[in-house]
């Protein structure tokens, strides 16, 4: 298979290019706010059974399905708890995912056998005209192979896809960077099991109390049946394995400098970077900047491939606000190898 790129800033007639490949059962790689994934119609199971094949994705790690209006979710899950419909006004179109009990038009190969599903109606102007062109929802994981760092860009797409799907749809640089937060409506309290563009803090202020699942922290056993994506095996992980730093900036460049080998690498904010000279060095933002670090980890994760760094040290934000995705982000590509200082 030879996978193309459609281009609609160049092209008129790539977004139908690319929902005639969906209406086909084919998978397309779409640009959202957060990061790319690989799109396919949520309705068709066989479909779905291919973005499972293109990445490599373990078969008990469910999807995520994207809707254009916020409607859709009563066709897809009629039994959708009030909680929804305030958060949808408050964060849709966006970085949010909720997980609620699903219909029966969802097929199995999408929940995993589970009795929920994630539903999303994303930001991107693109992803919303490519639902309403295909007709369908999209069941769309990260485009990446599975394990590897996220993709936020269609060349990324390509480096991972390349001759797996069908094509992808250009639509540039993703603007948030990390996936969409994932809050679970479907127990007698929400539970936060992603963290992402939508914090907990902001999610708090609509719903109250929000339990923390513990996957955010740590590593979770192999034999956990989980309801949301990423939440069990390793993830955005670069070729070289990770150790994460905890602690004050300064404190943390400290002591990636003491233990660093000559053939490491180092993640780092910016303001810590000429710290670490004769290193191969990425940085990501500035230590107060977590917007831009959301937005840059998974791209300095991807830079590490292009050399022969042994290690890689990766300085990490606190948990506060947005700094709990990239935090969390950081921890799942060092396997929860975690130094606190």
């Amino acid at each position: 298979m030879k996978t193309v790129i459609l281009s609609p800033q160049s092209d008129k007639t790539a977004m139908q290019t690319a929902a005639t490949l969906i209406k086909a059962g084919e998978v397309v790689g779409m640009p959202t706010e957060t990061v790319y994934g690989l799109a396919a119609n949520a309705l068709n199971g066989a479909a779905v059974e291919k973005i499972f094949r293109a990445k490599g994705r373990p078969q008990d790690n469910p999807l995520i399905v994207h809707i254009a209006d916020f409607q859709q979710i009563y066709d897809l899950c009629p039994h959708v708890p009030d909680s929804a419909a305030r958060l949808a006004e408050a964060f849709w179109p966006g970085p949010l995912t909720m997980i609620v009990p699903k219909g029966d038009c969802i097929p199995n190969e999408v929940s995993c056998g589970l009795d929920t599903v994630g539903i999303r109606l994303p930001s991107h102007p693109m992803a919303r005209e490519l639902i309403r062109a295909a007709g369908v929802p999209l069941a769309a994981p990260s485009a990446n192979t599975s394990g590897r760092p996220s993709t936020t860009t269609a060349e990324h797409v390509l480096n991972d896809m390349d001759g797996k799907i069908a094509a992808i749809l250009d639509g540039g640089a993703c603007g948030v960077g990390v996936e969409s937060t994932v809050v679970s409506l479907a127990g007698e309290k929400p539970r936060l099991l992603r963290p992402g563009g939508i914090t907990l803090e902001q999610l708090e202020t609509v719903l109250g109390e929000v339990e923390v699942d513990r996957a955010l922290y740590e590593k979770i056993s192999d034999d956990t049946r989980v309801s949301a994506p990423g939440m069990k095996y390793r993830h955005y992980a670069p070729k070289a394995p990770v150790t994460a730093v905890r602690g004050a900036p300064a404190e943390s460049a400290a002591y990636i400098l003491a233990h660093a080998a000559r053939a490491d690498g180092v993640l780092c904010f910016d303001e810590c970077a000429a710290a670490f000279a004769g290193l191969f060095v990425v940085s990501f933002g500035r230590s107060d900047d977590l917007p831009t670090q959301a937005r840059e980890v998974f791209d300095a994760l991807r830079a590490f491939d292009e050399t022969d760094v042994h290690t890689i040290w990766a300085q990490c934000p606190s948990d506060e606000g947005l700094g709990l995705a990239v935090s969390n982000r950081i921890k799942k590509a060092a396997g929860f190898h975690i130094i606190e200082l």
